[in-house]
C-alpha cells in the first residue's frame, strides 16, 4: 500500500541520528510521501535537541520540495504523573507531539505507574501521538491504555523501528500485538510511524505493516493511508 505520511523522523539535531532535514525530506519524496513529521528528541534525552532547536522551528517553510512538513518533537514522559519535558511556550510552537518513555528520562517502575504516566500524557491536550508503546520493560495496562485513546483521540504509534531484528526493546512484538488486537476489538485507530534516525527508513513501515496485515488490522483505520483522514483526527492548521 501506498502511504501517505511519516510522522516519527529524526534529523542530525536528536545527537543519535545521522541525516538532516534535507536528506530526510529527500528520501520522502522518493517514497511518495506528503506529509514528514520532524518529531527530534526533546532535551531530557541525552544528546537531544537544545530547547533553542524547537523555538525556530519556525522559521523552516510549511512545505519543502512538494512536502508538507510538520513541525514537531519527540517528547520524554519524565514522570509518573505524565509530565513531559517542553514547556507550554515551546508546545505553542509545534504542530505535533509525540510523547514516549525512554529509559533514560524515566526509571522502570510498575505496570500501575506506567499506565498512569502514558494515560496522564493522553490527556495533555498538546499530546497527539505515544510513541513505541511496545517495550515490556515499561509494561501498562492495554485495556486502559487502549481506552484513553479512544476517549482523547491521542493515536497510539506502531513503531517500525521496534519491530526490526535489530531492536533493542525486548519483547517489543509480543506487547504490540496485544495493543493491535485491542485496538480491533474497540475499534481505535493507529499510526505507523517509521523512527528513522537515517533517511533510509523514512517512510519505512515493512515490520509494522506486515503485522497489522497478519492481524487483519483495518486499513481505512490505519492513519498514514489517509491525509484527509489525518488532517480530520489532528485538526492541523493549513494541511
Amino acid at each position: 500500500m501506498n502511504y501517505k505520511l511519516d510522522i516519527h523522523c529524526h534529523t542530525v539535531s536528536s545527537g543519535h541520528a545521522y541525516s538532516t532535514l534535507e536528506e530526510n525530506v529527500r528520501a520522502a519524496v522518493e517514497n511518495g510521501l506528503e506529509i514528514l513529521g520532524i518529531t527530534d528528541h526533546a532535551p531530557a534525552m541525552p544528546g537531544g535537541a537544545h530547547l533553542y532547536h524547537f523555538y525556530n522551528m519556525r522559521i523552516l517553510p510549511p512545505v519543502i520540495k512538494g512536502v508538507r512538513i510538520l513541525k514537531g518533537a519527540e517528547a520524554n514522559i519524565i514522570d509518573y504523573k505524565g509530565s513531559i519535558d517542553l514547556d507550554e511556550e515551546v508546545l505553542e510552537n509545534l504542530e505535533l507531539v509525540i510523547a514516549s518513555l525512554h529509559p533514560p528520562c524515566l526509571e522502570f517502575g510498575t505496570e500501575a505507574e506506567h499506565t498512569t504516566a502514558l494515560i496522564k500524557a493522553m490527556e495533555n491536550p498538546k499530546v497527539n501521538i505515544i510513541g513505541h508503546p511496545g517495550d515490556t520493560r515499561y509494561n501498562f495496562d492495554i485495556k486502559e491504555v487502549v481506552s484513553a485513546s479512544k476517549e482523547t483521540g491521542t493515536l497510539l504509534e506502531i513503531n517500525n523501528s521496534s519491530l526490526k531484528p535489530t531492536s533493542f526493546r525486548p519483547g517489543g512484538d509480543i506487547m504490540v500485538r496485544k495493543i493491535i488486537e485491542e485496538c480491533i476489538r474497540y475499534d481505535v485507530p493507529l499510526i505507523m510511524g517509521s523512527d528513522a534516525h537515517y533517511s533510509a527508513d523514512v517512510g519505512n513501515f515493512t515490520e509494522a505493516e506486515a503485522l497489522l496485515k497478519k492481524l487483519d488490522f483495518p486499513a481505512n483505520r490505519i492513519m498514514n493511508s489517509s491525509v484527509e483522514m489525518f488532517k480530520n483526527h489532528f485538526r492541523i492548521k493549513d494541511l
